[in-house]
């Protein structure tokens, strides 16, 4: 905030940092309060104790953060909701499921899920293949009569991954940018570290912990819960593939073209370029897709148009309380950053003399625990360490991994103040300390495994 500096000191900020941390754990876990009650409460009592300025609170610092995370969510996940709801009313979920455990047989359908969500999160930001993804796995428990956890984190570790390692997504194309890293060269290193990370901390994971914790298959994105009233004819599995490729196609020439604009092949300027990246921007290629699937599966399933309206304004108010909450952890992510709290965290983290590839892969974690958002934590931790890494006079390959080292750090220890936290948790109907022991564990070993793998590589290339 223009005209605003901070007083307190960064040993201050970051008790006060603990304190939120806390009283929520014990308003939401002990006490049972509402997850967005909480976070609203502890964002405004966070605000206040750091000494923001009165004035700003609201409107400059609660307000604008939940509206900003609410603007990349809100529309994302209604119309991924609406498309989810189309597959699965359609028989075009369970018949990809059918075709899925055909192919790769009953023992191996987790992992089978997991490869298609490496495949389709190489061009499609986490949450939007998120929403997309999960009813095809809530499908695929369903018709294993099993519980879900072991099918959700093999394609939600997947996703990530992707997100957070791979160019075209914007974090490492950020990191390349800061450290002068080739793309070309993290993309080689990356792919890797990704499906190795992927293995250990989506697959294996899920089958470890799905062998303890119970999660039921939930109804949210099938818009209640599952009856017998299929249509005679259902959707083809190739039908779904079809419809679920559109939007990777067309995010994929949005992310495209700006991997192409950043290494300067294209100007951002042309015409047809800002007319391809609009179509491909998240929220226009699930719009086109949804558009899509109306007419496809509900010609095929011989539905009226008043039938449809009433299929996709069903999966609407289920996902209400997600979009809510997601924003109000937006919310809280965002008091931790106005405050000062997440750069207090980094520059103590900077300050310790440590190895620099060890401090990029620190300095990263630490934006992460402090405010939430792993792209932030990655482009800040990137933009922070920048001048230690030119002057380490690394080669090309190092380079690299220096970038890998970093989106490492970028997503461990995922917790209240992280909107895919609360998504997640949500999506799947989980509660904060099953979200806990299972998204939390496997973000933070994802940052384990992912920065292990990048120091390997480091010390080889």
């Amino acid at each position: 905030m223009d005209g605003w500096t901070q007083t307190l000191s960064a040993g201050w900020l970051l008790g006060i940092a603990v304190m939120a941390i806390v009283l929520i754990l014990l308003l939401i876990v002990k006490l049972r309060v509402h997850a967005l009650l909480t976070l609203v409460s502890v964002s405004l009592l966070t605000a206040v104790a750091t000494g923001l300025p009165m004035d700003k609170i609201v409107n400059d610092v609660l307000l604008k953060n939940f509206g900003g995370t609410l603007g990349s969510v809100a529309l994302l996940v209604g119309l991924g909701a609406m498309l989810g709801r189309l597959v699965e009313t359609s028989g075009g979920a369970q018949s990809l499921a059918d075709a899925l455990i055909r192919m790769f047989g009953e023992k191996r359908a987790p992992f089978a899920l997991g490869v298609a969500s490496l495949i389709f999160g190489f061009p499609i930001f986490f949450d939007a293949g998120l929403v997309v993804m999960l009813p095809i796995v809530f499908a695929t428990a369903r018709r294993m009569k099993q519980d879900v956890l072991p099918y959700a984190l093999a394609s939600i570790g997947a996703f990530s991954v992707m997100h957070v390692f791979l160019p075209p997504h914007p974090g490492p194309i950020a990191a390349s940018e800061f450290y002068s890293a080739n793309i070309g060269q993290v993309l080689i290193l990356g792919l890797p570290v990704a499906m190795f990370t992927w293995y250990v901390s989506g697959y294996l994971l899920g089958q470890i912990l799905g062998r303890t914790i119970r999660v039921p298959v939930p109804d949210l994105l099938s818009g209640g819960a599952v009856d017998n009233d299929r249509p005679q004819t259902p959707a083809k599995a190739s039908t779904v593939v079809g419809i679920m490729l559109i939007p990777m196609l067309l995010i994929f020439m949005n992310t495209g073209l700006s991997t192409l604009i950043s290494e300067k092949v294209v100007s951002a300027d042309e015409h047809w370029v800002q007319v391809a990246r609009m179509i491909g921007s998240t929220p226009v290629a699930l719009l086109i897709s949804v558009l899509v699937a109306l007419y496809v599966l509900g010609r095929k399933c011989g539905e009226k148009a008043s039938a449809l309206e009433k299929t996709v304004d069903g999966a609407l108010a289920p996902v209400c309380s997600v979009i809510l909450i997601t924003g109000a952890g937006g919310m809280f992510g965002g008091v931790l950053r106005a405050s000062g709290i997440g750069q207090a965290l980094a520059d103590s983290m900077a300050n310790l003399g440590i190895p620099v590839l060890l401090g990029c892969f620190l300095v990263a974690l630490a934006l992460r625990i402090a405010q939430g958002s792993a792209t932030v934590a990655l482009t800040t931790a990137a933009a922070l360490m920048a001048p230690a890494v030119a002057a380490a006079g690394f080669n090309d390959w190092q380079l690299a991994c220096v970038v890998l080292a970093t989106a490492a750090g970028s997503v461990g220890c995922s917790h209240f103040n992280d909107s895919g936290f609360w998504l997640v948790g949500r999506l799947l109907d989980m509660d904060v300390p099953t979200t806990l022991k299972t998204w939390t564990v496997n973000q933070t070993l994802i940052a384990a495994i992912g920065f292990s793998v990048s120091a390997l590589l480091f010390a080889v290339v």
